[in-house]
């Protein structure tokens, strides 16, 4: 009986809340939420302080909601509603969780789900995609940034009279780019995609495939960035890394930022 008693009470607070008359009819006669009722300590005839809890309570109620239905999920997950995530062993990212870039706060981030059904081979292609496009969105991020402050002296197309200074910031750029220039850009990313990157091997990299992606995303054997050796300790070399995945996405947002207020 004691669902039932509950569902009748609800019922109950519901109708007579409404005065026992039908919704619109009984929605238009009161503010929404008035119930008549005012709580001692809460209710006052101050007009500014009483719309001021009003809001107050909207907002709390909101991020109640959002609340309740994170502890019912984690609850169910967890076995409690505060309950530890390593409790959850039926967890399809278990294998990707310890992965570089699972990093504070969010830990292993995967809102969509990509991976729940990803395999290793996935995994590493994504990954070795990230890592190349954080790793162009910080070198773009940085080349926005620089040409407000510097600019090369001399002339940038001889044939066509177009020197540096002349060239706008950000994507005006593009305007002013020669074809042939556009054209050096393209062939120059396509050598270093089909030739390993210059780590003096031509890999297997085919359709929507990187040539680390087999081995170690990101990694061409040259010390990227810096082309100047490789980080001997393993501390230091997954802290460097992890730092690199951090940057990297940080920079991927920077420079769409820059798009769009550009």
């Amino acid at each position: 009986y004691g669902w039932f008693q509950i569902i009748a009470y609800c019922l109950y607070c519901e109708a007579s809340a409404l005065n026992f008359g039908y919704f619109n009819e009984a929605f238009d006669k009161a503010a929404p939420g008035d119930y008549g009722w005012k709580p001692p300590l809460l209710a006052t005839d101050d007009a500014a302080l009483k719309t001021k809890r009003l809001n107050a309570e909207i907002a709390n109620g909101r991020l109640a909601m959002v609340a309740i239905i994170g502890m019912f999920f984690q609850d169910g997950l967890t076995g409690a509603a505060w309950g530890d995530w390593s409790l959850y062993t039926d967890s399809p990212l278990r294998a990707f969780e310890t992965e570089l870039g699972v990093q504070a706060p969010l830990g292993y981030w995967d809102p969509l789900g990509l991976n729940k059904s990803a395999d290793e081979a996935t995994f590493k292609r994504r990954r070795a995609v990230e890592i190349k496009h954080g790793r162009i969105c910080m070198l773009a991020t940085i080349g926005y940034i620089v040409p407000y402050y510097f600019k090369w002296p001399g002339e940038l197309s001889p044939s066509m009279g177009l020197a540096f200074e002349d060239v706008p910031q950000g994507i005006q750029a593009f305007e002013k780019l020669p074809w042939v220039g556009g054209a050096q850009i393209v062939a120059f990313c396509g050598f270093c995609e089909t030739t390993g990157f210059f780590s003096g091997e031509a890999r297997d990299i085919g359709f929507m495939r990187d040539s680390t992606q087999k081995g170690e995303p990101g990694n061409y054997g040259v010390g990227f960035p810096t082309f100047i050796g490789k980080v001997a300790d393993p501390e230091v070399r997954k802290r460097k890394l992890a730092a690199e995945l951090a940057n990297g996405r940080l920079a991927m947002v920077a420079i769409i930022g820059m798009f769009f207020q550009d």
